[in-house]
């Protein structure tokens, strides 16, 4: 009988002795057997002969046995103890990278490429993580801690603990630098600022620019006007790099935009349906604001590559890095498009960029998701392939109902462009009695004021806006109000507003949108669910009789 087989039914040796394995343990020695693997009897067939046998031997050797299968046991059962020396050898040069949380040490190589901060993390990789996440709060969250843990290797050995935990040197915070926000601004995250226009801003077709939401993937990098330049990169490697001076003897453009972020109304996704992965956004993680720069196809011209160019050459996409890391693409017909007024933008309703939209330099791609119109411009390449970058492969994509995030081919999916159209209840108000708005739409009797907006990306109209005061049981049609905005199509948003008689109120109002191609919104969210919670576009039910709503 070999030695494995004989401490596996060593304990049974003398009365009084260590209890016998679970099965689930037996299994797990003997499937470690080379000779079990090419074909030797069952386990279940094994045992009750193999017993027999065993106590013949045990007699005379259970003692020498009894401490080996006690070592045994434990060095199985123990967690791996790994030197601090160890981990920082696995650091950012390394192929494999470890990093440590609460004294555990993971294994995080193969969650590297799918980190949604992109390769931020390498900061961390060969030391501590804690305080990267003290700094990076939006990691402290059980979603990410279960991640992690799938990665866990071993405990950091006691000697290198000081009261239990790893000393931790002071790390550089790159968000001392962020700028100050507006007070009223929801914020969803502080580090890096994730926070929505507030409601009250929401009905004003231009938002004031320090109430524009803000939608930052990593810190908001302050840059020096004068010194900035960002290098386009052509198809044949050759590169020309313009500086902000550079860009004024391009043609000035202006044009209205609204940005929403992919995951505008994700709340109302996870009310609605079940939980969707990311920030909560409410209805305010989209803004409008006009927008001055010069056309990106002139500068690609300027640089070397003109649109007939596009014709005869592989280039399919132009891709962006901004100056923290932040990178993504378009295709290059909307790049090159007169009638895509994709823009490289310095300012923002007539003045400077704010730090955290952008300055000094920014795209500009109307009617596209806003995580296309990257910040802090640092390079434009001309490429055959999308970016690489984490936002573009994994980060804003739409995947069906019945799928998660475990059991998805993110390359099966496109990167999200274009955007659904949308539309959002913004205020209700009950109009006093004298109210003008009440004498305007010759109603004497209570009367209830509703507003919101519309948006439908890719250009294209607002054509009707319909709102129901009993939950969607009846309709009428909400004016679509007058606006200024510029540009080679309807790149914002519509505002729009409805008095009706206050009797007609019932216990939810409800507001959907037709574009000019007639799409409209689903009543539901279970048929357009995707576990991130990308382009929610519901219908939008507001309760009457709870004004905290908003």
């Amino acid at each position: 009988m070999k030695r494995a087989h004989l401490r596996i039914l060593a304990p049974l040796g003398r009365a009084g002795g260590p209890p016998f394995r679970p099965a689930v343990t037996v299994q797990k020695r003997v499937a470690s057997s080379q000779s079990w693997r090419n074909g030797n009897a069952p386990l279940r067939n094994f045992v009750p002969v193999a017993t027999l046998a065993a106590f013949a031997i045990v007699t005379t050797t259970s003692c020498f046995y009894r401490k080996d299968i006690q070592a045994e046991a434990l060095a199985e059962e123990a967690p791996r103890k790994i030197r601090m020396s160890e981990v920082r050898k696995h650091s950012r040069r390394s192929d494999t990278r470890w990093v440590v949380r609460d004294a555990k040490v993971y294994d995080i190589t193969d969650w590297i490429p799918n980190h949604p901060g992109g390769e931020v993390i390498l900061r961390a990789v060969g030391g501590v993580i804690d305080q990267y996440w003290d700094i990076f709060s939006i990691h402290k969250k059980q979603e990410v801690y279960d991640i992690l843990e799938q990665y866990y290797i071993g405990d950091v050995d006691p000697r290198d603990l000081v009261d239990g935990h790893v000393p931790q040197d002071d790390v550089e915070d790159p968000f001392e630098e962020d700028p100050p926000r507006d007070k009223s601004l929801k914020v969803h995250s502080a580090k890096p600022c994730n926070a929505e226009t507030p409601v009250d801003a929401l009905d004003k077709f231009i938002t004031p620019s320090e109430k524009f939401y803000v939608r930052n993937h990593l810190w908001a990098p302050r840059l020096d006007e004068k010194s900035h330049r960002f290098t386009v990169e052509l198809p044949d490697g050759e590169e020309k790099e313009y500086s902000l001076e550079d860009l004024k003897k391009f043609r000035q453009v202006d044009v209205t935009t609204t940005l929403q972020c992919s995951g505008n109304r994700r709340k109302h996704m996870t009310e609605g349906s079940r939980y969707a992965n990311g920030l909560q956004w409410g209805i305010g993680a989209m803004s409008t604001a006009q927008f001055t720069g010069v056309r990106l196809q002139d500068v690609l011209a300027d640089a070397g590559f003109h649109a007939e160019d596009a014709e005869n050459d592989d280039v399919k996409h132009v891709q962006f890095q901004g100056a923290e890391a932040y990178g993504s693409s378009i295709p290059i017909d909307k790049a090159l498009s007169r009638h895509g007024d994709v823009l490289l933008v310095h300012k923002m309703n007539g003045k400077p960029l704010g730090q955290d939209h952008g300055f000094p330099l920014r795209v500009l791609v109307p009617g596209h998701v806003a995580a296309r119109s990257v910040k802090w411009l640092k390079r434009i390449t001309l490429s055959e392939e999308e970016s690489q970058s984490q936002w573009q492969q994994r980060d804003y994509k739409c995947f069906g109902p019945n799928q998660s995030g475990a059991d998805v081919d993110w390359s099966t999916a496109p990167a999200i462009q274009e955007t659904p159209v949308q539309s959002a209840i913004v205020s209700l108000k009950d109009l006093p009695k004298g109210d003008r708005l009440r004498q305007v739409y010759g109603l004497e009797e209570d009367a209830i004021e509703v507003k919101g907006y519309a948006f439908a990306g890719g250009g294209r109209e607002i054509v009707r806006v319909d709102v129901s005061p009993d939950d969607g049981r009846s309709w009428t049609q909400a004016e679509l109000l007058p606006d200024n905005a510029v540009g080679s199509k309807r790149w914002a948003w519509t505002q729009w507003r409805l008095v009706l008689p206050r009797r007609l109120a019932g216990r939810s109002f409800v507001v959907k949108a037709v574009d000019e191609g007639y799409n409209i919104q689903p009543e539901y969210y279970d048929p357009h669910y995707n576990f991130r919670g990308n382009l929610t576009s519901g219908w939008h039910r507001v309760p009457y009789t709870n004004r905290d709503y908003f």
